[in-house]
């Protein structure tokens, strides 16, 4: 896809500018971008030797290489009042391009304004590009619940912005160089946040992420309360689930289950097929009684590694298996379509749910990594070598006996199957050789001529990846 031309002028202009995300399909010409196996987290600024085979779909020339973030003046507060390297593809350089505290999910309009989320404020930024200065940060609407996924959707030639918030759904109408949110329309309401009376003022993913379709429909992901728990599988609306409303924020309907924290929501290209990137359960006790004496355990290593995470495509009525069942990246299919078993604290003699009934992940990812930000891409836009891939940002494990996540990678993509083909790191290098963090990737939002944003919510940064120019 392209941009429209005032976008693609704005990003081309050196290291100053940059470049997005749509939700899919629109009628305007914009890439998208959505919307938290690392064998391992690569020291900071030491180039990776691993994972980047052509079995991934790696052009030879794909590698990564150690280089040191450029902070402009005024933007060196903590963590950048000190020297950081990221590994970032050779021949790219890598800038801090904005200090949005909290920077969550991010969402470019069709003439270039990036808006971004802050749930813990209570508000979205708006990032906007000036040509030969840094860019202008303000505040575009405020006093939010919360406010998490941000999708710009085109209708009868009016483009609108979505916006989820931790109870609702809103839009507006959008408006090239405003300032400030203009009239506000809810489109659903009543979602579940932590003021139902059963959570007890406690709900660890009530964040919510949604999409909208080619039929200008609301899809809302409604991530679960709780690691496993019965309650969710019997709550209305379910949680660890995927609604969809029509355009009026009537008609809902059930379109997914099984799913207990959908966080990047994205349309591959070209089709009016909805993908996830999903994060699955904590200390999954073993669930094999296969007299090696670790039936019913918590084992750290085995914790490690399991469950993988999902990258998966969500077809209406499918059941992927949380709470009662969990993906085996043991078999010999690996991460790819894995079969389901049993998960001994919920479902140890199949009585809650036949696992083998239900539905494969399309793409596992290592356990723990906790992906969020998803962004397909196409016609070449990241690296002509792949036509079509998904950029996910993976936010990093808080339990794991390694660290892993912390980085963004790419999945190329098939497109006879209309699957993955690989997973290729694009980004690294946020964990210290001491395994102390300085950094975790939210979202990523691509632009022309190669050029991406990753958000981080740690540091409070949008960073700016771009191939190098020569003058």
């Amino acid at each position: 896809m392209r941009l429209p031309l005032v976008l693609t002028t704005f990003l081309g202009l050196a290291s100053l500018q940059s470049g997005c995300r749509t939700d899919s399909p629109v009628p305007f010409p914009t890439p998208q971008d959505a919307g938290v196996v690392d064998a391992g987290i690569t020291d900071a600024g030491v180039p990776p030797d691993a994972g980047l085979s052509p079995d991934a779909g790696q052009p030879p020339e794909w590698t990564l290489q150690g280089t040191e973030v450029q902070v402009p003046e005024g933007m060196r507060s903590a963590p950048f009042d000190v020297p950081h390297f990221l590994n970032i593809p050779s021949g790219m350089m890598v800038s801090v391009w904005a200090r949005v505290p909290g920077a969550r999910f991010i969402a470019f309009s069709p003439e270039g304004t990036l808006l971004v989320s802050v749930p813990g404020q209570g508000k979205v930024m708006q990032v906007r590009p000036r040509a030969g200065q840094l860019p202008e940060v303000t505040q575009w609407a405020g006093g939010l619940g919360r406010p998490h996924d941000i999708v710009f959707h085109e209708r009868d030639g009016q483009v609108w912005v979505f916006l989820s918030e931790k109870d609702r759904v809103t839009r507006s109408r959008w408006t090239a160089g405003e300032t400030a949110r203009g009239a506000v329309e809810t489109v659903v309401s009543g979602l579940p946040d932590a003021s139902l009376p059963e959570l007890h003022g406690t709900y660890g993913h009530e964040l919510k992420n949604l999409a909208v379709d080619s039929q200008h429909r609301v899809y809302v992901a409604i991530a679960s309360t709780c690691n496993v728990c019965l309650s969710d599988t019997t709550s209305d609306p379910l949680r660890g689930a995927i609604y969809r409303w029509d355009w009026s924020g009537g008609s809902r309907e059930l379109f997914a289950r099984g799913l207990r924290n959908a966080e990047g929501l994205a349309w591959e290209p070209g089709t009016d097929t909805l993908w996830a990137a999903v994060n699955n359960r904590d200390n999954t006790p073993y669930p094999f009684d296969d007299g090696t004496g670790q039936y019913g355990k918590v084992i750290p290593e085995y914790v490690d590694n399991h469950p993988p995470e999902a990258l998966t495509s969500v077809r209406q009525g499918g059941n992927y298996g949380w709470p009662f069942c969990n993906s085996n990246p043991d078999t010999a299919s690996g991460l790819k379509q894995m079969p389901l078993d049993r998960d001994y604290d919920m479902n140890r003699d199949g009585s809650q749910a036949d696992c083998a009934a239900l539905d494969r992940t399309d793409q596992g990812i290592q356990a723990h990594s906790a992906p969020l930000g998803l962004t397909f891409f196409d016609n070449g836009e990241l690296n002509p070598a792949w036509q079509r891939g998904a950029l996910v940002a993976y936010h990093g494990s808080w339990n794991r006996t390694v660290r892993t996540g912390y980085k963004v990678t790419v999945f190329p993509w098939d497109l006879a199957t209309h699957q993955p083909t690989g997973e290729v790191d694009v980004v690294t290098g946020f964990v210290n050789p001491d395994q102390s963090v300085w950094g975790r990737p939210v979202d990523v939002a691509l632009a022309p001529n190669r050029v991406f944003i990753v958000s981080d919510d740690q540091a409070g940064a949008l960073y700016r990846i771009e191939p190098i120019r020569l003058p």
